[in-house]
C-alpha cells in the first residue's frame, strides 16, 4: 500500500446476521491517494456497495463489520464513536448515491439541503451557508443556481438531481467522495458531464474518489486503478490500462469479451455461463470455478489467494495464464420479406391538451412530426438524451398513452392502429408488445410467473383451454432459458436478468410482429446483457420478430441495430442505416451524442 494515500482499506470482512452468519465482504483492501480514482467493479450482488457502505459506517441493520481497518489520513474510521463518525462523514469523506431521487428529502428544497449539510459542519451564518451553496451548485455545472436553490427535488430531471448530490457532496471539500453508480440512469452526455465534472474537480482539490460501477468503459476512461470483485472478495487488481490491455483473471478476460460492440455483431457475445453464487452456497476452492472455461481440480479445492503477479498488479487465480476461450456461434442473419409491421407519419404527441387537470396550464408538446418505419426481422434503435421522447414514442404506438392528444398516423402490419374515436384497436393488441425497463415493476408480484405469461394468452387468444395456455408458457420459459418449474414461482424470488427473460416471454407469448424494447438492459450486469442481447437476437432470427429498441447506450446499438433514428427535444432530427448513422453522423446532435460516448 501506498505511504501517500488518502484513505486504506485493510482486510474488510462483513457478515450477514449472528446466529448463522454469511460473508457478504472477505478480505478487501486497496488504497486511494490524493487526486486519484479508484474503480471498484462487478457484478450486482459482488459486494461493491456494503464495501461503499462500511466505508461510510452506514451498513444496513443485520449487516457488521467483523474485521478490518479503514483508514483515513491515519484515523480508523471503525475505531469511532456513532457521534465522531458523523463529524466525519460530509466533512472528511462523502458518499454520492446511485439514486438522487430517494437521496434528497423531497419536503425540503434543495437550498435548505445543501445549508443544513454544510452547518452541520461549519458555523457560518446563513447568508455565508447560502452563498458557499449557490457556489457550489454553480459549480456542480447547475444553470441558473439562484433559481435551483429554491425547487425541490421533483422539478429537477435525473442529471439535475445528481449534480446537487454531487454539490452536496463537495459543499465541505472532503478528502475521499465515494460515488456509487453516480450515472447508471443518465444518457450519454449527462453521464458525460457528470464524470467530467467530478474528475475535474477530483484533480484540482486532490480529492481521492472511490468509483463504483458495473460500466467498464466509464472504467477505461476516467479511472487510474481498479479492483475486480467477485462474490465478496477483490480478484484482480491493477492499473487501468494494464487491465484493458492484458487482462489475468479470468473472469476479467469473460467480462471483456461479453460487452458489446460493432465488431462483435457478426456473432454471438460471450456471457458467462451461471450466476454469481448465493452467500448461503459459496463452493469450496476458487469461487469462480463453477464457472471459470479454464477451471482445474485444485481450483474446486484449493482457496487462491491475492498475489502480486508482476509490479503492482494483484491476481486471486492458481492459473492466471490459462486459455479461456467462451465457445461463440456466428450470428444467423436471415432476411425476412419486406413488410412494414410499424409504420409512423408525422405523430405528435401532445400532455394536457384535453384534460381538465391541465386546463389552466400551457399543454406540452412531447412529440412533434415524428416519422419512421420498422421492416419485418429488423431492429430500429432510438436514441438520444433523456427526455426527448423516445419512450413517449414508442408508448404512443402501441397506444398506451394517457392524458395525452396523439396525433399523425399510426399503422401496425399496414392497419390504421386507432379507431375513429383515438382509441387503440384490440384486435391489434396482439401484434405489438412491450418490454419495460424495469421489469420487476412491469410484472403483478401477486400473480405466479405461469399467470404472467398465460394472461396475454388468455386475453388475445379466444378460445385457448387454460391447459393449452400451460402448455405454452412451459415451451415459452424454457426457450427463454428458463425452466417450467418457474411458472409455480412469483417475480420476486428471480433476479433481474431472470425477471427480464420473464418479461420477453410475456411479450413472445401472443407472437407478436414487432416488440418496443424500451431500455431493457439499462439495469443489467455486463454478463446478464450479454445473455439478453443473444437472447433478443436469438427469437428474431427465428421468428421475424422486429424491435423498436429504445437505449442510450450505444454499445448495444452498435451490436443489435440495424437501422438508428435520434431524438432531440421531441423530433427525429437523423434516421438511416446503423452503419452509417454511427460512422458518418451528419447532424450536431448525433455528433455530440457519439462524442460523449464511452469506449473500451
Amino acid at each position: 500500500m501506498s505511504s501517500g494515500s488518502i484513505l486504506k482499506v485493510e482486510d474488510l470482512c462483513v457478515q450477514i446476521g449472528r446466529e448463522r452468519p454469511l460473508a457478504a465482504v472477505t478480505g478487501v483492501s486497496f488504497d486511494i491517494a490524493p487526486g486519484e480514482c479508484f474503480a471498484l467493479v462487478g457484478e450486482s450482488g459482488c459486494g461493491k456497495s456494503l464495501t461503499a457502505l462500511s466505508l461510510m459506517r452506514l451498513l444496513p441493520q443485520g449487516l457488521h463489520i467483523t474485521r478490518g481497518r479503514v483508514l483515513l489520513k491515519g484515523c480508523d474510521l471503525l475505531e469511532l464513536t456513532e457521534a465522531q463518525m458523523q463529524q466525519v462523514r460530509g466533512a472528511k469523506i462523502a458518499m454520492i448515491f446511485q439514486e438522487p431521487a430517494t437521496s434528497l428529502n423531497p419536503v425540503m428544497t434543495v437550498g435548505d439541503q445543501l445549508i443544513e449539510a454544510v452547518r452541520l459542519h461549519e458555523k457560518l451564518d446563513r447568508a455565508q451557508v447560502r452563498r458557499r451553496a449557490l457556489e457550489w451548485l454553480e459549480r456542480a455545472g447547475l444553470d441558473d443556481p439562484a433559481k435551483k436553490f429554491d425547487a425541490f427535488a421533483h422539478e429537477l430531471s435525473g442529471g439535475q438531481k445528481q449534480r446537487v448530490m454531487i454539490a452536496m457532496a463537495l459543499a465541505c471539500s472532503p478528502n475521499v467522495i465515494v460515488a456509487d453508480e453516480p450515472t447508471t440512469a443518465l444518457d450519454v452526455t449527462r453521464q458525460a458531464q457528470i464524470l467530467d465534472l467530478l474528475q475535474k474537480l477530483q484533480k484540482e482539490r486532490g480529492i481521492a474518489l472511490l468509483l463504483i460501477t458495473h460500466d467498464l468503459a466509464l472504467v477505461r476512461q476516467y479511472a487510474d486503478r481498479v479492483g475486480l470483485m467477485y462474490a465478496g472478495e477483490i480478484v484482480e487488481m491493477s492499473g487501468v490500462d494494464a487491465f484493458f490491455e492484458n487482462p489475468r483473471h479470468p473472469y476479467a478476460r469473460l467480462l471483456l469479451s461479453a460487452v458489446p460492440s460493432a465488431g462483435k455483431s457478426a456473432r454471438e457475445l460471450a456471457g458467462i455461463a451461471g450466476a454469481v453464487p448465493e452467500l448461503s452456497a459459496m463452493p469450496a476452492g476458487c469461487r469462480f470455478a463453477p464457472r471459470c472455461p479454464a477451471a482445474r481440480d485444485d481450483c474446486r479445492k484449493c482457496e487462491p489467494q491475492l498475489v502480486e503477479v508482476s509490479c503492482g498488479r494483484l491476481v486471486r487465480c492458481l492459473h492466471p495464464q490459462a486459455v479461456v476461450e467462451q465457445p461463440q456461434r456466428e450470428r444467423e442473419e436471415k432476411t425476412f420479406d419486406g413488410e412494414t409491421v410499424l409504420k409512423l407519419t408525422d405523430v405528435g404527441v401532445v400532455y394536457g391538451a384535453r384534460s381538465r387537470l391541465f386546463s389552466r396550464s400551457r399543454p406540452f408538446e412531447a412529440v412533434r412530426h415524428a416519422s419512421l418505419s420498422l421492416a419485418r426481422g429488423r431492429t430500429l434503435a432510438l436514441v438520444g438524451e433523456s427526455g426527448s421522447g423516445k419512450t413517449t414514442l414508442g408508448k404512443a404506438a402501441l397506444g398506451l398513452l394517457e392524458n395525452a392528444l396523439v396525433t399523425g398516423s399510426v399503422e401496425i402490419a399496414g392497419e390504421k392502429a386507432f379507431d375513429n374515436r383515438g382509441r387503440f384497436k384490440k384486435a391489434l393488441r396482439g401484434c405489438a408488445q412491450i418490454v419495460f425497463q424495469d421489469p420487476f415493476g412491469s410484472l403483478d408480484p401477486r400473480m405466479s410467473v405461469g399467470e404472467l405469461v398465460a394472461e396475454g394468452i388468455l386475453a388475445l387468444k379466444p378460445g385457448t383451454t387454460r391447459r393449452e395456455a400451460r402448455a405454452e408458457v412451459d415451451r415459452l420459459l424454457e426457450r427463454v432459458g428458463l425452466p417450467a418449474s418457474a411458472a409455480l414461482r412469483l417475480a420476486h424470488e428471480f433476479s433481474g436478468g431472470q425477471r427480464q427473460r420473464i418479461a420477453i416471454a410475456r411479450a413472445l407469448a401472443v407472437n407478436p410482429k414487432f416488440v418496443v424494447c424500451d431500455e431493457p438492459t439499462s439495469a443489467l450486469d455486463v454478463s446478464v446483457q450479454a445473455q439478453i442481447l443473444n437472447l433478443l437476437r436469438e427469437i428474431q432470427a427465428a421468428d421475424g420478430v422486429s424491435y423498436l429498441f429504445i437505449t442510450h447506450n450505444f454499445a448495444v446499438v452498435e451490436f443489435m441495430a440495424h437501422d438508428v433514428a435520434v431524438m432531440r427535444k421531441g423530433e427525429i432530427v437523423e434516421a438511416g442505416p446503423a452503419r452509417e448513422v454511427l460512422t458518418h453522423p451528419q447532424h450536431p446532435y448525433t455528433q455530440a451524442l457519439l462524442r460523449a460516448v464511452p469506449r473500451l
